[in-house]
């Protein structure tokens, strides 16, 4: 086709695997194209991970305000809570960072076309791709980007007023009295702590047995013990018969002998599903597994020439491995030798709820499960000096090691501030430090840092402040 457009590398879907791995490609000399359809940024930078950090922002300011009296400081009149000045703020935000990605793409000279994209024929060596505009596409490799979004429940009908996406609980024009969250993962976890700070009486309802169920059992054990402290009502090992709205209002039934739960508003919070389907896939050897397209180490699947990365493919459904494996999948076809795919547990999670949640590696369990003989280390912010002077002294610091190597197996955090600590532990990790490496490290005082030193020389019985 004369007026195709030809590119050496064609992205489908801005979002921050996409735009990474296009800006990647440009850096090293490939001509690529992003193709996007909706926002530039993608569901992480619009719609989840960055304003909802906006939002928990201002939770947390007005909890703080709470406790300023315990530093000797009064307020003195009414604290009220502007809420379309809230999320004005938290889209504002989004915005902002949405126009910066566009910048870089330009900057980088990466054309971005605003249509839907889909998979067309070979001819020779290139994919040709259509757009909705109208337009043709072509190049040797394609790199699908596209995301997901959030899965529903069988018989549950999402209305957007009462039953609620993420969405819709990230722009509410009023506060519910009372609010079911349907589901204890990061995104339930960081709603219920949000909508809480803010008034809301909040219940979390959870199918297993504890809340936030792929961290480590003591981690998710303190944190509903903090939850429920708070005055956030909890119910685990539930499972959910049916949800149902009047309009006004909304009642959870469950099987068994759990009572019923009503509230004004539910948010569901049970995972999400990729953004498989229209892509002309079915004209390819591409698998997809429950939503989610296959691919191997380095982010290709079945069909020669064709990519995916980010929360299309597999778990962890996290922004920041999207965006690495959008480097390490550009890396790999400009054929540096440098390139290397994720290691297993090299991928660090947290969560934005109060207490803050961090990890990354193994739990104690599946080290145990895995037949590793372990030495654990254990020590409380309680015993911090900064974590008592920012009168945020609850929570603590978990390492897991091997016993034979002194690898560190895992890490897993509760506590304040721990989201920007744990990257300590993930660059420990690539580096394969060993518990001496990690011994010898000279942590700075005061800082919540020293934490992360002590717990290591707990698990080898040389805790200082222990």
């Amino acid at each position: 086709m004369a007026d195709t457009k030809t590119f050496d590398l064609i992205v489908i879907g801005g979002g921050p695997g996409g735009y990474v791995a296009a800006i990647r490609a440009a850096q090293l000399g490939l001509t690529a194209a992003v193709v996007e359809r909706e926002h530039l940024g993608g569901i992480c930078l619009n719609w989840g991970c960055i304003p909802t950090k906006a939002l928990l922002r201002a939770a947390e300011l007005r909890h703080s305000i709470d406790e300023m009296k315990d530093f000797g400081i009064t307020i003195n009149g009414e604290i009220s809570i502007d809420l379309p000045a809230v999320v004005k703020r938290s889209r504002k935000v989004a915005g902002r960072l949405s126009m910066g990605v566009r910048h870089l793409l330009k900057k980088n000279k990466v054309p971005v076309f605003e249509a839907e994209a889909k998979l067309g024929a070979k001819q020779g060596d290139q994919r040709i791709v259509t757009l909705s505009s109208g337009e043709s596409l072509s190049a040797k490799h394609v790199i699908i980007a596209t995301g997901a979004r959030a899965r529903s429940l069988p018989g549950i009908e999402v209305d957007g007023k009462t039953i609620l996406t993420y969405r819709e609980a990230m722009v509410p024009e009023t506060m519910p009295r009372s609010l079911l969250i349907i589901g204890s993962g990061a995104i339930g976890s960081e709603f219920a702590s949000f909508y809480h700070d803010m008034g809301v009486e909040v219940t979390l309802i959870e199918a297993m047995d504890r809340i936030l169920p792929v961290e480590d059992e003591e981690i998710s054990a303190f944190v509903q013990k903090a939850f429920t402290k708070r005055g956030i009502n909890i119910l685990t090992g539930v499972k959910m018969a049916s949800l149902k709205s009047d309009g006004k209002t909304v009642t959870a039934s469950f099987e068994g002998d759990q009572a019923a739960v009503t509230a004004d508003r539910a948010i569901l919070a049970v995972g999400i599903t990729g953004n498989s389907e229209n892509l002309g896939l079915e004209d390819t050897a591409v698998k997809v597994d429950r939503g989610h397209i296959v691919t191997n180490e380095w982010a290709a699947t079945d069909e020669p020439g064709v990519y995916a990365i980010g929360d299309v493919t597999g778990p962890p459904w996290l922004a920041h491995k999207a965006s690495h494996e959008g480097i390490l999948c550009v890396e790999k076809i400009a054929g540096l030798k440098d390139a290397h795919p994720i290691g297993a547990g090299a991928v660090p999670g947290c969560t934005y709820c109060r207490p803050q949640v961090a990890s990354v590696g193994m739990t104690e369990a599946a080290a145990k499960a895995a037949g590793l003989k372990v030495k654990i280390g254990r020590f409380p912010f309680a015993g911090n000096g900064k974590a008592i002077a920012l009168g945020d002294d609850q929570g603590m610091i978990k390492t897991i090691f091997d016993e034979k190597t002194g690898e560190l197996l895992g890490a897993h955090m509760v506590g304040p501030e721990v989201t920007e600590l744990i990257q300590g532990y993930a660059i420990a990790r690539t580096l394969e430090a060993t518990e001496a490496e990690l011994i010898q490290t000279i942590f700075p005082h005061p800082t919540l840092s020293e934490a992360m030193h002590e717990s290591v020389l707990d698990a080898f019985d040389r805790a200082i402040h222990f």
